[in-house]
C-alpha cells in the first residue's frame, strides 16, 4: 500500500512539473510576441503626456493606436492662468491650472487701481480715487494710459492688446428706461468719445452684465439674460430678439444672476449659468436660428470662467479638456475648482460652489507669458 501510495504521488509531482513548464513556455512565447504597440491605451496616454510637442508628434508616426493616443493628450496650446489682487499690498499671485503652481511678484504700479477686463496678456485698470483708466501688462511691466474718465460701473471691454491700431475700448451704462451711452476710446486719443442710443426694453445695463468682443462686435448680456450687440463701424446698438437661455425652474435661486458668465470661441457666444445646487449649463447662440442652444458637451474644448471676463481653449492636456475652470483654488493653492463635462461632476466633489457670492474684483483669468522662467 505504502509503495503504491508513494508512486502516485511520483507521478502526481511530475504532472505538475510537466504543466508548470509547459506555463513557463507559452508564457515567454506570449511575451516574446508582445511589442510596444500593445501597451494599454492608458499607459500610451500617460508616457505621450511626458513628451514634447515635437516628440509627441513623432512617437504618434509609429502606428494608429500611438497615433490616437498622442492626438488625445498633444499640448499645442497654453491654459491661462488666474491673477489674484491682493486686498492689501503690491504682491500679486499667478495660478497655472496646468501645471498647479503659484507664482508671485510685486506690481506696485497696480496700487490703488481696480481690474475691468483681460485680453491678450493685457489688463485694463481703474483707479476710483483719480479716473485713471490704463492697460498694464504684468509681464512685460508696459503701461499705456487712457485719458481719464469716470466709470460708473466697471463694466467695461476691450477688442484687442493696446498696442494694435485696430484696439477700442468699450462702456455702456443706461442714462434712462430707454436710453443707454456707449463710450468708447482708444489708444492715443486724448478724449473718450460717448452717444446715446435708443434702448429696447427689457435691457438693462447693470454692474452684474458680461462683455465679449467677437467677429469685430461687442455683446452684452444682461443680467436678466437679454444680449445687446454693438458694431463699432456702424456705430450701431441693437437688442437681439433671443430670448434668455431656458434654465431648470430651481435653477433660479439666491444670486443666480450674478452667477453667469460668457465668453466666445471660434466665433460662438457662450453663455455659463450657474446655481449653487445645481450642475453648470452652457449655452451657445444659434446665430442663424436666433436662439440659445444647450450644449451637453464642448467638443475638448476648455472654459476658463471669472466674473470680469472669461476665455476658452482647444488642445490643452486630455484631463484639462471638456471642462469648466472657475476662478477659485483649493487645497493650498494646488487645485483649482473644475467641472466636468464629461462626469457631469465638481471637480473636487461639489460642496456648495455659490459663484455669485464671490468678490468681482477678486482676480481674472489672464493669458500666460510666452517664457515663463523670465518671469519667475
Amino acid at each position: 500500500m505504502a509503495g503504491r501510495k508513494q508512486k502516485k504521488l511520483k507521478l502526481l509531482a511530475e504532472t505538475i512539473n510537466r504543466d508548470e513548464r509547459t506555463a513557463t513556455e507559452d508564457g515567454k512565447e506570449s511575451l516574446e510576441l508582445q511589442t510596444w504597440s500593445d501597451l494599454p491605451v492608458e499607459l500610451l496616454e500617460l508616457i505621450m503626456s511626458h513628451l514634447t510637442l515635437e516628440d509627441n508628434v513623432r512617437a504618434s508616426a509609429v502606428c494608429k493606436r500611438w497615433h490616437k493616443a498622442g492626438i488625445s493628450v498633444r499640448v499645442v496650446n497654453q491654459s491661462p492662468w488666474l491673477m489674484y489682487f491682493p486686498k492689501f499690498g503690491d504682491l500679486y499671485e499667478f495660478y497655472d491650472p496646468s501645471a498647479r503652481k503659484t507664482y508671485s511678484i510685486e506690481l506696485p504700479e497696480l496700487h490703488g487701481s481696480r481690474v475691468c477686463y483681460t485680453k491678450d496678456g493685457w489688463l485694463l485698470l481703474y483707479r476710483p480715487r483719480n479716473h485713471h483708466v490704463f492697460f498694464y501688462n504684468p509681464f512685460t511691466q508696459e503701461m499705456i494710459k487712457l485719458p481719464r474718465y469716470e466709470l460708473t460701473y466697471q463694466i467695461v471691454a476691450f477688442s484687442c492688446a493696446p498696442t494694435s491700431t485696430s484696439c477700442m475700448v468699450f462702456t455702456i451704462k443706461h442714462t434712462s428706461p430707454t436710453v443707454v451711452a456707449i463710450s468708447t476710446c482708444h489708444p492715443g486719443a486724448s478724449e473718450w468719445t460717448t452717444v446715446n442710443h435708443q434702448n429696447r426694453l427689457p435691457f438693462v445695463s447693470s454692474i452684474w452684465n458680461k462683455l465679449v468682443f467677437c467677429s469685430g462686435k461687442f455683446y452684452c448680456l444682461s443680467l436678466t439674460g437679454w444680449l445687446g450687440v454693438y458694431d463699432p463701424l456702424r456705430r450701431y446698438w441693437n437688442v437681439l430678439s433671443v430670448p434668455p437661455p431656458r434654465c431648470p425652474e430651481n435653477f433660479f435661486a439666491k444670486n443666480w444672476w450674478k452667477g453667469k458668465f460668457m465668453t466666445q470661441h471660434d466665433g460662438d457666444i457662450l453663455v455659463i449659468y450657474t446655481c449653487s445646487n445645481e450642475n453648470p449649463i452652457i449655452f451657445k447662440l444659434n446665430q442663424s436660428e436666433m436662439e440659445w442652444e444647450e450644449m451637453p458637451s464642448l467638443g475638448g474644448v476648455t472654459l476658463f470662467a471669472s466674473f470680469l471676463s472669461s476665455q476658452s481653449r482647444t488642445d490643452l492636456p486630455g484631463t484639462m479638456r471638456n471642462n469648466v475652470y472657475f476662478c477659485k483654488v483649493r487645497f493650498f493653492g494646488k487645485r483649482c475648482i473644475s467641472y466636468s463635462l464629461d462626469d457631469g461632476r465638481y471637480y473636487p466633489r461639489k460642496q456648495c460652489y455659490d459663484w455669485g457670492e464671490q468678490c468681482p474684483f477678486e482676480n481674472i483669468w489672464i493669458d500666460a507669458p510666452q517664457d515663463v522662467s523670465s518671469f519667475i
